[in-house]
């Protein structure tokens, strides 16, 4: 039996997942490549503790060279195209063939893109922004923390929230309640909309209720460094003393000018198997566009990539092995919402429904936190 490779792009939650599935189901002889430029895996839903002082650096940083140690081969490149239809991927260090592909590339933060916001925002999504946001919040004395969401969509919907609710406990904490006012500005009409109403405004209520004011309806149009203003589109304008930001969201290039690439640049999937038009090629997580109900997408998150990377490594195995497989990604998910002083809550529904996702909150409390606690420290030790 001739060598068979299946080659991961993209060395995040989805890649890791799928790499790992995959090593576990195909025969010893066939080849699991992994190809991501930076090796350094932050997982990133404990960012915002390491904004919030609850976490550092080397705590949520893993090398994901140590997959080599399951057989796998972990490539350090910077991937430049994707030819689908010809299984190729181009490279800085040459081109590599494939029998399959997962692409697993996520989505492209792109702070640039808005006048003023690299310049002026911590971002919260990267490790360095997490630390200087909370650098800032912990020397900060009065005025304003403004959270902006530049634009939708945007992966880990809960984010911005979490980081809004971590910075007010914070500056409580140092006594500074009533000196500093916390304010999120985005362009959703409710926190979490494609949850669904129930959830977005059960969220509206619990930043009601610690005195974090919710601006809805507002895109950004550029950022005023020097003066430290926002100017939305609509002519409103906010002042802040303290920018964390969440900055606009491009597709992936090697996927954008790739021929599995939609109408909004991120890959086009089958939303059950998560295959593209393109024979044994598959995407999955953050990288893709999967229209669900009420013209909305699925939201981008690590929960998802990683059930979807599941199911990928079980149809390749099946068709490789020639025989059937009933695996499907059912659309099922769950998010941890962050509240500081120990607390979370944690919603989780089918966001495949007919009528609209169906999504639940549960009652915030201590245990949502420690269970969110649990869930980093077993996915850092069952992955990686």
């Amino acid at each position: 039996m001739s060598t068979r490779t299946v080659v991961v792009l993209g060395g995040g939650i989805g890649g890791v997942v799928a790499a790992r599935q995959l090593r576990r189901r195909l025969d010893g002889d066939d080849r699991v490549v992994l190809i991501e430029r930076d090796l350094q895996l932050r997982f990133a839903p404990s960012l915002l503790w390491v904004l919030s002082g609850a976490r550092r650096a080397e705590q949520i940083t893993r090398d994901i060279s140590a997959l080599r140690k399951f057989g796998i081969e972990v490539v350090e490149d910077e991937i430049l195209a994707l030819d689908a239809d010809e299984h190729t991927v181009t490279t800085k260090g040459g081109v590599v063939q494939a029998d399959a592909l997962v692409v697993s590339l996520g989505a492209q933060l792109d702070p640039g893109s808005i006048p003023g916001f690299a310049q002026a925002a911590h971002v919260i999504y990267t490790l360095a922004g997490a630390q200087t946001a909370g650098q800032a919040l912990r020397s900060l004395s009065s005025g304003r923390v403004a959270v902006l969401v530049s634009s939708t969509p945007f992966k880990c919907p809960a984010a911005p929230y979490e980081a809004a609710f971590l910075a007010e406990a914070l500056l409580r904490r140092r006594g500074l309640g009533d000196r500093v006012q916390v304010d999120v500005y985005t362009p959703e009409i409710l926190p979490m909309p494609t949850a669904g109403p129930v959830v977005g405004e059960a969220l509206r209520v619990m930043l009601e209720e610690r005195g974090i004011g919710f601006h809805p309806g507002h895109s950004i149009e550029r950022v005023d460094a020097d003066a430290r203003v926002l100017r939305f589109k609509d002519g409103v304008t906010a002042g802040y003393d303290l920018l964390l930001g969440v900055p606009p969201h491009r597709p992936p290039e090697p996927v954008a000018t790739s021929t599995i690439a939609g109408e909004t640049g991120y890959a086009t999937v089958d939303p059950r198997t998560l295959r593209t038009a393109s024979t044994d090629v598959y995407a999955i997580g953050d990288a893709t566009a999967i229209p669900i109900a009420g013209g909305k997408f699925l939201p981008k998150a690590g929960i998802f990539a990683e059930a979807q990377a599941k199911t990928v490594a079980a149809l390749i195995a099946a068709d490789w092995h020639h025989r059937g497989s009933s695996a499907s990604f059912d659309g099922n998910g769950s998010c941890f919402v962050e509240l500081g002083e120990g607390r979370a809550a944690f919603a989780t529904g089918d966001f495949y429904a007919p009528d609209g996702a169906e999504v639940t909150m549960r009652t915030p409390g201590r245990r949502r936190h420690l269970a969110k606690v649990a869930f980093e420290q077993y996915w850092l030790r069952r992955w990686l």
